[in-house]
């Protein structure tokens, strides 16, 4: 494959990853009637059934096994586990709330999370733009705070579980999907006991022959497929194209809160995300001219 075929079909990859994850609150929105905790149970139960059958066909678990040996590795994703969990918790919660506004906020904001992170626990340097950006970035929910007098506690949350998840992500050996499977199969003792709770209770909302039933399912796909192409997309691309790629997402949930779902959105609200986005436009024109510093 060309250079220029590959990097086409990364972009193509990334690109459709994003675009999952933008529209997903369509899906969750759809499942509105399923609490927010048996939506996640279900997303760890069909992730983990459907990344086995994938694994198996594709290149079987021989790979998987030699991860018994590192007692270390799997501590470090039981970790990543919680945090990918609580993150999907919160933001399924966040979506049933009408607080789609907030979410699309706080992954706006991840990307600067991230570069502060990488300062406070890698020891790296911001430089000058960066350093701008992060400012910004406060300043935006500093604005925030004062607009409504209590912390934006859904963005933060969002970009805070989703930067240290990447964060810690980068210090495990081990690649996407089978750093998902085996993050899955941490969690779904908790997601098998919490449905079987919630069945003796007589509250589970799944096998009751509605339209839930097929889409609860739907979920380990929604989860694993925008992953595995966001793997491919990041392989084959430099690191600022998939940079400014990533803002598809919250731009879709921004889309979405303010002209499908309708939430309220004002002109205070308009200057809070006015700075958030005018840091993003710092952060990325340093991003590409360092990219075309060192290409």
């Amino acid at each position: 494959m060309s250079p220029a075929h590959a990097q086409r079909n990364g972009v193509l990859a990334a690109f459709t990853a994003f675009l999952i994850w933008g529209l997903a609150p369509l899906y969750f929105k759809a499942v509105g009637t399923v609490p927010p905790t048996e939506i996640v149970a279900h997303r760890v139960l069909w992730s983990a059934l459907f990344l086995a059958a994938l694994i198996a066909l594709w290149r079987g678990f021989d790979g998987l096994r030699r991860l018994r040996a590192q007692p270390r590795l799997l501590g470090l994703l039981a970790l990543t586990a919680l945090l990918t969990g609580s993150n999907w918790l919160v933001f399924v919660w966040a979506i049933s709330a009408d607080r789609v506004l907030e979410a699309s906020l706080g992954y706006f904001i991840n990307p600067l999370v991230s570069v502060l992170l990488g300062r406070l626990f890698l020891g790296e340097r911001l430089r000058p733009l960066q350093q701008l950006a992060v400012a910004l970035a406060c300043a935006g929910v500093l604005w925030r705070v004062l607009q409504v007098g209590a912390l934006p506690w859904v963005a933060l949350f969002l970009a805070l579980t989703f930067g240290f998840y990447g964060l810690l992500r980068k210090r495990a050996p081990v690649d996407a999907v089978s750093g998902l499977f085996v993050e899955t199969l941490i969690t779904a003792p908790l997601a098998i006991a919490w449905l079987c709770w919630l069945r003796l209770g007589g509250t589970l909302h799944f096998g009751h022959g509605a339209a839930t039933d097929w889409l609860l399912p739907f979920a380990g796909v929604l989860t694993a497929v925008p992953l595995m192409l966001f793997a491919v997309g990041a392989q084959r691309l430099p690191l600022s194209t998939v940079g400014f790629l990533q803002y598809i997402a919250p731009t879709l949930n921004f889309m979405l809160a303010v002209f499908v779902f309708r939430e309220p959105f004002d002109g205070p609200q308009l200057l809070g995300f006015g700075l958030i986005w005018a840091a993003l436009a710092v952060y990325s024109t340093d991003m590409l001219r360092t990219a075309r510093r060192h290409g």
